[in-house]
């Protein structure tokens, strides 16, 4: 799915915990200029709260108020907006987006385990790759429209589940009675570890962790390893640099990022990762200190070729920490969604 759950995750806590049932929004289509894509979730409640989003905006107070309908009814609801041209008039949104999207809003609560959530959780626990389905069409079946279709609920969808669950991409599937089912991946958040946790480490894994992503921090200095100095990392891991392949499985990040600002340390972390198949190494440091420590790995430095970004980080100005971490994160951020980090308006047309 487009929009990450664990954003979706203190608001369902809330209101599972009173017992309140909530409207879940999904984006099924799109065309032209829209700011969300297929896949795209947010959770709204009795209240009229948000959590997620789908527009800039603009539809968000009209979702709303549908929203209560179908909390309130049970019933689900398929909403579409057209914001291109004159049409736009017609909503009174005046968003002028150019775009056109349909949005699914069916309700979640307790009568239904506050599935699809409970089984999400559940695989993001396990890092568990899986798909769930949202029966959009019930022609001809036995389950009403905005039913939730799990795995093993109905044999016929399993292989296609299972197939959807390999995906980054949601899809629409269909079997022989008619129903329309759109089925949506779970999309396992980014892990990234950091060797090194000095202070320009912390608004690093902030950053990181904003966009949901996990993240390690491994560092062999007592003072620096220090969990609350760290309070959105998924670990914080005290360890000598010799002992990293024997203490972290290295080979389960996406990306590490080596910043220890020790230069036999990060030696030998960059040992450790020319061994591995990690795909992304990032080196902070100027050139000279890259060209120290490829010297100091000898023929190991060559297995990190077309994997190494040294000095890490994109060009974006900026001396601060938080500006550091901040062209540390979209290089990466970049890397991962097989991006070259340009601006939008060199490549699109004007």
């Amino acid at each position: 799915m487009d929009a990450l759950i664990s954003e979706l995750l203190p608001t369902l806590k809330r209101e599972r915990t009173s017992g309140r049932a909530l409207a879940l929004a999904v984006v099924l289509r799109t065309e032209g200029s829209t700011y969300s894509k297929p896949g795209a979730l947010m959770l709204i409640t009795r209240a009229g709260e948000c959590a997620g989003l789908l527009s800039g905006g603009c539809l968000e107070a009209d979702l709303r108020e549908h929203a209560i309908t179908v909390i309130d009814s049970g019933q689900a609801m398929l909403l579409t907006y057209d914001t291109r041209g004159p049409d736009d008039l017609l909503f009174g949104l005046g968003a002028g987006c150019e775009g056109a999207m349909d949005i699914y809003l069916m309700r979640v609560g307790p009568e239904i385990d506050w599935q699809p959530f409970t089984h999400w959780q559940s695989a993001l626990a396990e890092r568990r790759r899986t798909a769930v389905g949202l029966l959009v069409s019930d022609a001809d079946s036995a389950h009403r429209s905005g039913a939730v279709l799990l795995p093993g609920m109905v044999p016929e969808l399993d292989a296609q589940l299972l197939d959807v669950a390999q995906l980054t991409e949601p899809a629409w599937l269909q079997d022989r009675s008619g129903r329309k089912v759109f089925a949506l991946p779970l999309i396992l958040p980014k892990r990234i570890l950091l060797l090194g946790a000095g202070s320009d480490a912390e608004p690093l894994v902030a950053i990181a962790a904003s966009l949901g992503w996990q993240v390690t921090v491994y560092d062999h200095r007592s003072a620096y390893a220090v969990p609350e100095r760290f309070p959105c990392a998924e670990r914080v891991d005290l360890g000598r640099p010799e002992a990293l392949a024997s203490t972290v499985a290295v080979e389960s990040y996406d990306a590490v990022i080596v910043m220890s600002h020790h230069l036999q340390s990060d030696a030998t972390y960059l040992r450790v990762l020319a061994a591995s198949s990690v795909g992304y190494v990032g080196l902070l440091g100027p050139a000279p200190r890259r060209e120290r420590l490829r010297a100091a790995l000898g023929p190991d430095f060559a297995k990190l070729r077309g994997r190494l970004r040294s000095p890490v980080g994109l060009d974006l100005g900026g001396r601060s920490s938080a500006a550091i971490a901040l062209s540390i994160v979209a290089e990466i951020h970049a890397w991962l969604h097989g991006r070259r980090g340009l601006p939008y308006c060199e490549f699109t047309s004007r």
